[in-house]
């Protein structure tokens, strides 16, 4: 499977990169997508929610009233969880929701991710990108030249690059990162990926492991 260079003016440069077919070219497999992208969205989640339980409230431990002879329910302190105030039943704790998965499972589902975005021809390559200084307007003419504008992009790196960060900091729906940080919600959620022309080989290595 081949697909054209283009250069920062969205013309083909009339070179080719070929993708490895067990990478981009796999039947996806949809519950390894599932479950790694449900890895990645617990891991954002804080685990902070705490409320207070019974023996946590601070309040009188008087009986209300006496146990027998008032035709009623039998009432304990003012902490009772049937009272306004008092401790919560069962209440939420604090706690982390991060749970392991296998790294074949997460090879897997980033190759069935990138193989929909090849069936779906939303993978787009581009020779290799720098800047001189941040400059956002720059970054919006890159964009406007591959006809992203509006898009949801996600330009994959072959290395660490300052100025090509900070230039698309700004911009809400592109998102700018390395080769090795890549997880399969980033793709999922990107509607175009963007693969720098050094990035594709340590990419498809990176997944061979």
């Amino acid at each position: 499977m081949e697909l054209v260079v283009l250069n920062t003016s969205g013309k083909e440069t009339g070179r080719k990169v070929t993708f490895d077919d067990t990478v981009f070219g796999i039947e996806p497999n949809q519950h390894a997508v599932y479950l790694e992208v449900k890895q990645y969205l617990a891991a954002q989640r804080q685990g902070t929610h705490k409320s207070k339980e019974r023996s946590e409230i601070v309040g009188s431990t008087k009986k209300l009233k006496k146990q027998k002879g008032s035709g009623s329910a039998r009432y304990g302190d003012i902490k009772s969880p049937v009272f306004r105030g008092g401790g919560r039943i069962f209440g939420p704790k604090p706690r982390d929701y991060r749970f392991k998965l296998n790294k074949a499972l997460k090879r897997l589902a980033k190759k069935s991710v990138l193989s929909q975005k090849m069936r779906e021809n939303s993978i787009t390559v581009l020779e290799d990108l720098s800047f001189d200084a941040p400059k956002t307007k720059d970054f919006i003419k890159l964009l406007s030249a591959l006809e992203l504008t509006g898009k949801k992009a996600l330009f994959i790196l072959p290395e660490a690059n300052k100025n090509v960060y900070l230039s698309s900091r700004n911009l809400p729906k592109t998102k700018v990162m390395n080769y090795n940080e890549i997880s399969s919600y980033d793709i999922v959620h990107a509607g175009e990926v963007i693969f720098l022309e050094g990035a594709i080989e340590k990419f498809q290595e990176n997944l061979k492991k």
